[in-house]
């Protein structure tokens, strides 16, 4: 085997591993993912060696080294969009979110239709405090089927009234007939858990410990202070040790403070006291998976990814 086709199988398989964890990760975005590594066989060994090494380090979460090496495959073939978007996914990682949206912006220009292009830009824009709509004249947002992945990354972000803003603006279809009551769908359901919230919460006692964890933690969340989240999460814990969601919340920050194998034994327990509550238990999943993709065990990460639900 000559040295493309070592490196492209390599090279793929990484690429697999690498792909994001989310429930919108299905059939159709994992070809494109594929089709980025096939790829690779029409660039030189000097490009491929540079490409696999960049993945390699950012699978080890060492970003200034991979950026290097994309940097190389930049110089070597400067309109590769895949090396863009290799660079912005680098770049988000490194919280240099201005450099991750030229990029970005750079492969979703020379791709306008691949789904994960789109998302990794949407990721850097939000980081900003910008929508989309912000690159309105640098990125083609005429188009039907990258207007079709903003209204999928809206509803996947629970951004359902920019979602059916989008939808009115592109022609009728199966895809916007579905879209239209999904949303609708979950405008409602969230519309109806919001009036049962506010019924509970002035229903509850306010020295209820419970509720003071439960506003705490979301306050910690919001600060993304997971250092303090971590410890408030860990007493909640030890006070309601049946409780699915403070498992959740628990293992999450251990996985944000790197503690990935106490962040899985915490994810797992908090299986067990799940009851019917599908999208906490997607939350779960994700959690587990990006742990066990951080560890570097892609049979237990793709498992639990496989668990999640995206409703679609």
């Amino acid at each position: 085997m000559g040295m493309k086709n070592t490196l492209y199988l390599v090279v793929f398989i990484l690429g697999l591993w690498l792909i994001p964890a989310t429930a919108y990760a299905q059939e159709k975005e994992l070809q494109e993912e594929e089709s980025a590594a096939v790829s690779l066989e029409d660039y030189s060994d000097e490009f491929q060696e540079s490409f696999f090494e960049g993945l390699k380090q950012k699978g080890i979460e060492n970003y200034d080294r991979a950026i290097v090496h994309f940097l190389e495959c930049k110089r070597l073939a400067p309109q590769n969009v895949d090396v863009d978007h290799e660079l912005a996914k680098a770049y988000i990682s490194l919280k240099q979110f201005v450099l991750a949206q030229d990029h970005a912006t750079a492969a979703v220009k020379g791709e306008p239709e691949n789904y994960w292009f789109l998302n990794t830009l949407q990721q850097a824009l939000e980081s900003q405090g910008y929508s989309l709509q912000y690159l309105a004249s640098e990125i083609p947002l005429k188009n039907p089927k990258l207007r079709q992945n903003m209204v999928l990354l809206y509803y996947k972000n629970q951004q359902y009234e920019e979602a059916l803003q989008l939808l009115d603006g592109i022609t009728a279809s199966p895809f916007v007939a579905e879209m239209r009551f999904k949303i609708k769908e979950s405008i409602q359901q969230r519309d109806e858990q919001a009036k049962e919230q506010e019924t509970v919460i002035d229903s509850t006692p306010q020295d209820d410990p419970y509720e003071n964890y439960s506003a705490t933690m979301a306050e910690l969340l919001a600060q993304n202070n997971f250092e303090e989240l971590e410890k408030i999460s860990a007493e909640a814990l030890e006070v309601f040790p049946a409780q699915a969601y403070f498992y959740y919340v628990h293992g999450m920050a251990l996985q944000k403070n790197k503690k990935y194998k106490q962040a899985i034994a915490i994810l797992e327990s908090g299986l067990d006291y799940l009851i019917d509550d599908m999208p906490l238990a997607n939350k779960i999943y994700k959690e587990l998976a990006d742990a066990y993709r951080t560890l570097g065990d892609s049979s237990k990460s793709n498992m639990y990814l496989s668990k999640i639900k995206s409703g679609l």
